[in-house]
């Protein structure tokens, strides 16, 4: 997330190349929320406020400068503002690539965890079949066969 401080030292063809890349950004984010691909929606929201940050100063340096108050930043700000900015994007883009990762793969130890409650479930489902045909054998009216232990009893 780009701060407006750092920004308002960029030049105006910066930030307007900054603006038209972030607004690309968000119609592609906005495109795969459409086709279901999008993983994290919030990256929509931090890359709308991103572009009305970008408005929002060169608002302020229009209006600055229409006043005449505007002072244009030395090179040393400019280029630490570059610096700075070109920091967040890269750790942006590397925490980005890490959450595609995961998606990709599955958690972080190499297991999908959905596929084993599933098989957790069918196993524990097995086995309470299991115990039930298990304690029929166990009755002693079903154990000689008859299957009827009121019948048996008035046999006897």
């Amino acid at each position: 997330m780009a701060e407006a401080s750092d920004l308002a030292l960029l030049d105006p063809d910066e930030l307007e190349h900054r603006l038209a890349e972030t607004r690309r950004e968000l119609f592609n984010l906005r495109f795969q929320l459409a086709t279901g691909q999008l993983d994290n929606t919030s990256r929509m929201g931090r890359v709308r406020r991103d572009v009305a940050r970008i408005l929002t100063v060169l608002r302020e340096r229009q209006i600055a400068e229409s006043a005449g108050t505007f002072v244009t930043p030395t090179a040393a700000q400019q280029e630490s503002a570059r610096a700075h900015l070109a920091a967040e994007d890269e750790a942006a883009e590397a925490a980005a690539a890490a959450a595609r990762h995961d998606h990709d793969h599955g958690d972080h130890d190499g297991h999908d965890h959905g596929e084993e409650a599933a098989d957790a479930d069918e196993l524990d489902a097995e086995a309470l079949v299991a115990d039930e045909l298990d304690a029929d054998v166990e009755d002693p009216a079903l154990a000689d066969g008859s299957g009827d232990a009121e019948g048996q009893e008035e046999d006897s």
